[in-house]
């Protein structure tokens, strides 16, 4: 029950911040501002703008400052829209969305891992795109929800009587300040929770060897988006409370979303700085992933390999990256390195089932240094997996000398 508790916790946020916005009864002149615009709608509309541009920053951004412009009518109404909301930025970011879907289109046709480089740039640009919401394009949002709520409730522009011993009259002023203190806050938090579970799908494209895979995946966070928009332009409502679907299941997922965002960006780093020509390997402590689940330790977990007098095994990892440190033995049995074309890995042999499986994947900056490796963590030798693997057994058929598939450590 200890897991569920800061899903109750988040969902009573919102419950309480609902209930006095959806009670509030629009005022006449409200009412003539806004004809029938609710707080409640309001509030839905701001849920589903920010969980789609969270499900894909630079579309959704694109979109949501496009729609901005397309609504204002007079000079003075674009001139007051955001940043995002003008021609020479959703324009670009509308054309580079045209961009990466013509690379998944035709990378579904080239040959496996030729387009990574360009997966390992878009994975970047994902990341960029996400900070550019959530820092600057998530808050102006809350900022005008916060005012159309006010407005439709009413409750901009209060007025309060001179009343009390000091009798001092006040003016009327505007509170969507403090909704926006209290709104801005929870926004961030469930856009970061989505964003995570959205990016996952950039990383497994990072993993995947087939461009139908990587289309197919795109594909289906692209026809997410869709829904969200189509279902809210028919109905606010629906379209919120698929939003609010969409975060439940983004925070249950949340542990797995951000492990695989860690190795994300691991491997992008390692990648555009060509890391393996400088990487020194430690005699002791190197940085490695859990390649599959190990004593209860999830897939993607990231920690430090050290080994024993006695040659036991160990891995010390942090929870989320700051919690106290754990540590777990890895099993020694049938190891051995295999080098990969993208990244390399550790493969053990899984008793149970009788058959090899990847205990620890390697980050990209380990290639070329599989053997030394594997000398000083004393592992029986090396192997070609994955596309590496698959180009040995071709040179072999095509008659040329293949390369040694086992070499002693």
């Amino acid at each position: 029950m200890k897991r569920f508790a800061p899903l109750g916790a988040l969902m009573l946020c919102l419950t309480l911040l609902s209930f006095p916005l959806l009670a509030a009864s629009p005022s006449p002149a409200a009412a003539e501002i806004k004809k029938g615009k609710t707080p409640g709608l309001e509030l839905a509309a701001l849920a589903t703008q920010v969980t789609g541009i969270a499900i894909s920053p630079l579309l959704g951004v694109s979109a949501v400052g496009a729609y901005q412009w397309s609504k204002a009518h007079t000079a003075a109404e674009k001139a007051a829209l955001p940043w995002f909301a003008s021609p020479s930025f959703w324009l670009v970011g509308l054309l580079a969305v045209g961009a990466v879907a013509a690379k998944d289109a035709f990378g579904a046709t080239l040959p496996p891992g030729w387009k990574k480089p360009l997966d390992v740039l878009e994975a970047i640009e994902n990341k960029a795109s996400g900070l550019v919401a959530v820092g600057a394009v998530v808050p102006s949002l809350v900022a005008l929800g916060s005012k159309m709520i006010m407005q439709s409730s009413g409750l901009a522009g209060v007025h309060w009587p001179a009343t009390g011993l000091a009798m001092l009259p006040l003016a009327s002023f505007d509170l969507s300040w403090l909704l926006n203190i209290l709104m801005v806050p929870l926004a961030v938090m469930v856009f970061g929770i989505v964003w995570v579970a959205g990016h996952a799908i950039n990383v497994l494209i990072l993993l995947s060897p087939w461009g139908a895979i990587d289309a197919a995946l795109k594909g289906l966070r692209t026809a997410l988006l869709g829904l969200v928009t189509a279902t809210a332009f028919i109905d606010p409502v629906v379209g919120a409370t698929l939003s609010v679907a969409i975060i439940i299941i983004a925070y249950l997922v949340a542990g797995w979303s951000f492990r695989l965002s860690v190795f994300g960006s691991v491997f992008c780093w390692d990648y555009f700085t060509i890391r393996r020509k400088r990487f020194q390997l430690l005699a002791d402590g190197n940085k490695v992933f859990t390649g599959s689940e190990i004593a209860g330790v999830p897939v993607r977990t990231y920690g430090r390999l050290h080994q024993a007098a006695e040659g036991g095994l160990t891995l010390k990892f942090r929870p989320w990256l700051v919690l106290p440190e754990c540590a777990v033995a890895v099993p020694r049995e049938g190891l051995v390195v295999g080098r990969g074309l993208m990244y390399s890995e550790v493969l053990g042999h899984d008793t149970k089932a009788d058959k090899s499986r990847t205990l620890l994947v390697l980050p990209p900056r380990y290639l070329g240094h599989e053997e030394l490796f594997a000398r000083t963590y004393h592992i029986s030798g090396t192997c070609d997996v994955g596309l590496r693997q698959a180009w040995s057994w071709l040179r072999e058929v095509l008659g040329f000398k293949p390369k040694q598939n086992a070499r002693a450590a």
